[in-house]
């Protein structure tokens, strides 16, 4: 089923909406859910919330791209699961390691002196990735975005782990010297 029927089953309050898109999108909603949480219960409410929240907004909200518009809600909504268990000492997962490694680029909250607004930040953002080789845009996005690991982003792209660290940290560099340039101090 096309995108656009999806959404027009969302549109008409269809109740095969959830269904259809379960099919088409489950496994990639679970996918990018369990790369956080790293808790298959977890993820599967995770999902189920993600599709609860797609039926809430869509009579007002009609989304360009739906995969990316699910892939938004699933990765919010497990990144605040997450946190909340970390606050209770509980949780795994590659979000951690994520975190660590954007430190030196993004730091702490308490160290923010303005409040930046996500748009123009969104936008540097993407402009940053499409300065770079697609390999290296695909790596980003598969570790920053879909919380993959070293290792599955290196069995799904055919490149070494150590070519993947590499190209990470190269890029985290680009990141860091491309932010400072558009003046902004996360």
């Amino acid at each position: 089923m096309e995108d656009s029927e999806l959404i027009n089953l969302y549109w008409d309050r269809s109740e095969n909406a959830i269904s259809e898109t379960d099919k088409k999108y489950g496994n990639y909603c679970r996918k990018i859910s369990y790369n956080i949480l790293y808790n298959i219960e977890d993820s599967q409410e995770c999902v189920n919330d993600t599709y609860l929240n797609a039926w809430n907004a869509i009579p007002d909200d009609r989304p360009n791209i739906f995969s990316a518009y699910l892939g938004k809600i699933t990765r919010n909504l497990s990144i605040n699961i997450y946190n909340h268990k970390k606050a209770k000492k509980r949780g795994a997962g590659q979000v951690e390691i994520v975190l660590n490694e954007l430190e030196n680029i993004v730091a702490s909250k308490n160290n923010i002196d303005r409040e930046i607004e996500a748009t123009l930040i969104t936008e540097t953002l993407n402009e940053f990735l499409w300065t770079l080789k697609k390999e290296y845009r695909i790596v980003f996005v598969r570790r920053y975005w879909y919380v993959d690991s070293i290792k599955d982003i290196s069995r799904k792209m055919s490149i070494s782990e150590s070519k993947i660290k590499s190209i990470l940290f190269r890029t985290r560099k680009k990141l860091k010297i491309y932010l400072e340039e558009e003046e902004i101090y996360l």
